[in-house]
């Protein structure tokens, strides 16, 4: 079957990228990015994406059994366009980790974006639906889920489901704007007045942003220097993944040192998420939070934003 409707919209999030994808009535397609946060992924994928790829299938080679390395993979492929071979490094991740709500929504995302033919695969549905399952508040799984029901026609379903998602979503958050932007078009569309609806939600409560304004989730943490980059580059890749987990290793012992820099923390937890360690992440949360539990609510917020499973 083909495209029979007039449009979705189509937007994976999560503090790494948001992509909105329209379908309009001729067929034809607009994407476009929101900037999404630099990670050691995307600073090496700017180098030689397919070193990266590589060096990866050489780990899940090695160790097939490696539940995040085959979803740093899958990450991998999406990032490179490789949607299709996404899908199936997502599959190993999902079987090893089926726990896992991240691995799952990802699942979904690259089969939403590998298909030709149906915008809501029934293999994407039921891994957002399994997503959901582990893990009620999964950002990603709560916004296709709502896409699946605004492709049945159940608009105002969609619209309301946006909305409360609209209203667990941290204020600076990445994938704000392009949701708030989804609903303003899906209700413009179908005629349903959502002006009042959207000025009535009560986001989270916002905590005191990092000096920039942003929060420190959403905002450009600096990673490696670009000559630290250079270098790494030129290290095999054993030595490349050593020099990484070398500094995400020093975070770690900071924080054991200093254990109230809440900051710092929130930067161990990004770290860990861009690495595909999402238990080690959902760690750090654990230890941020026992730490500092006068800001749990704003190191809540900011797990979030990045993903962290569980939270």
């Amino acid at each position: 079957m083909g495209w029979s409707w007039g449009r979705v919209v189509l937007m994976g999030a999560i503090g790494i990228a948001a992509v909105s994808v329209g379908y309009n009535l001729t067929h034809t397609t607009e994407e476009a990015k929101a900037p999404a946060a630099p990670s050691l992924l995307t600073d090496d994928r700017a180098n030689d994406p397919e070193a990266v790829i590589r060096g990866l299938q050489d780990r899940v080679g090695a160790n097939p059994n490696d539940a995040e390395g085959w979803q740093r993979l899958g990450w991998a492929y999406f990032e490179a366009g490789r949607h299709a071979d996404a899908v199936r490094a997502y599959r190993h991740a999902t079987k090893l980790a089926p726990g896992n709500a991240t691995f799952w929504s990802s699942l979904g995302e690259a089969a939403v974006m590998a298909s030709e033919r149906d915008p809501m695969p029934e293999e994407a549905a039921d891994a957002f639906d399994r997503a959901i399952s582990v893990d009620p508040k999964d950002p990603r799984a709560r916004y296709f889920l709502a896409v699946r029901k605004d492709l049945a026609k159940d608009h105002e379903g969609a619209i309301r489901d946006w909305l409360a998602l609209l209203g667990d979503t941290p204020p600076g958050a990445p994938w704000e704007a392009d949701l708030r932007r989804t609903i303003e078009q899906v209700g413009k569309i179908n005629g349903i007045d959502v002006a009042g609806r959207l000025a009535a939600v009560k986001p989270v409560a916002p905590h005191p942003p990092m000096g920039g304004g942003m929060s420190v989730a959403a905002a450009a943490i600096p990673g490696p220097s670009r000559e630290q980059m250079q270098a790494a580059a030129q290290l095999p890749k054993g030595q490349q993944d050593a020099m990484i987990e070398g500094m995400v290793s020093g975070l770690e012992a900071k924080l054991k040192a200093n254990p109230g820099n809440v900051d710092g923390w929130i930067m161990l937890m990004r770290s860990r998420m861009t690495l595909g360690e999402t238990s080690k992440a959902a760690a750090a949360y654990a230890a941020a939070k026992a730490a500092n539990p006068a800001q749990a609510g704003r190191i809540r917020d900011e797990a979030r934003i990045l993903g962290v499973p569980g939270v």
